[in-house]
């Protein structure tokens, strides 16, 4: 198989184990196709920690999971230098942090403070860590998927600009319909028994041959592939003023110039543009068209928007907000 057929694989094995989540799934293989990372926020019992789980279990990539809580220490993340001795000899040797893993959950990641947060910055943006003046490279396939629950705030710090503008896209999971949770009702139901079945008098669970899972070599060779679609200079000035729209509200409508404090940064155009590109080549064009280019603006914006008090006020999403500037930016 070629790289999008392995993408699409990929994708297809995700949904069957996620139902009614396709949408969710297809953003979270355009991050990895992208390079970035991608924050999931949804309340609980959505999915969220499974279909990020559902990536790792169908790739030939080393998998951590880190579960956020109010004492974790940034070298719970990134790993420390810890002290060894042999034959009279000592030496310091860093020991790797769960953050040295090709998929890396940050499982409720505002539920740990900004001094760990920002332990991920690095990592996020320079692919890399450094601990006691030294850097340790990660590996070339990277990508943290951080969730988030939206309705609780006890014990939660909230992610700053910074971090949130180092994730490509930002996406919802929303409840399933009626027929959608049936099916993940029987889905359970046939998982459990499956793995009652599989296992042996050990209790201990027979993996996955190497040999099913989608090779790291899938996605290097379709970021290739993607790095070579075509973006027409027109769309390329629709991405730019889509952004430029963030940070001169005033000019397109009264709305908007009530609604949006702070504008988007020039991070959100290379994401949006990367996205765009991702997004077309998944579905089998080698060019952008402008429904690309609107399926990921949500997924881009959504993160980046500092939306005003009287906005908030009102309950205006930033995806309200996001629909006003789609409908007001001409394509030219």
């Amino acid at each position: 198989m070629g790289p999008r057929e392995q993408i699409q694989s990929l994708q297809a094995r995700m949904s069957a184990s996620i139902i009614g989540q396709e949408r969710v799934v297809e953003r979270l293989v355009i991050a990895l196709l992208c390079n970035g990372n991608v924050l999931v926020e949804g309340l609980p019992g959505l999915a969220k920690t499974r279909a990020i789980k559902s990536m790792a279990t169908n790739m030939d990539a080393d998998f951590k999971r880190i579960q956020f809580t109010p004492d974790l220490l940034p070298s719970d993340v990134t790993g420390t230098e810890v002290y060894h001795q042999t034959d009279g000899h000592g030496e310091f040797r860093f020991e790797p942090g769960p953050i040295f893993a090709n998929l890396v959950l940050a499982d409720e990641i505002n539920r740990a403070p900004a001094k760990v947060q920002a332990a991920l910055l690095e990592a996020m943006e320079e692919r890399q860590v450094t601990v006691a003046g030294t850097s340790h490279k990660l590996p070339p396939l990277f990508m943290v998927m951080a969730t988030q629950n939206p309705v609780e705030q006890e014990g939660t710090y909230p992610l700053p600009e910074a971090q949130m503008d180092r994730f490509i896209i930002h996406v919802n999971i929303e409840y399933p319909t009626v027929e959608d949770e049936v099916g993940v009702i029987k889905l359970v139901r046939e998982e459990e028994a499956a793995a009652l079945e599989e296992s042996d008098d050990t209790g201990a669970q027979h993996a996955k041959p190497s040999a099913d899972l989608i090779p790291q070599q899938a996605v290097f060779d379709a970021r290739r592939e993607i790095a070579k679609v075509t973006v027409s200079d027109a769309i390329e000035r629709y991405i730019a003023d889509l952004i430029y729209a963030t940070r001169t509200p005033e000019v397109y409508s009264d709305e908007l110039r009530r609604w949006i404090d702070v504008g988007a940064s020039p991070r959100a155009s290379l994401a949006l543009d990367r996205a765009s590109r991702a997004h077309a080549w998944l579905h089998g064009r080698d060019y952008v068209d402008p429904q690309d280019v609107q399926a990921m603006v949500h997924d881009v914006l959504r993160h980046r928007l500092s939306l005003s008090y009287a906005a908030v006020g009102k309950g205006v999403s930033p995806d309200q907000v996001t629909d006003e500037i789609v409908a007001h930016v001409a394509l030219t």
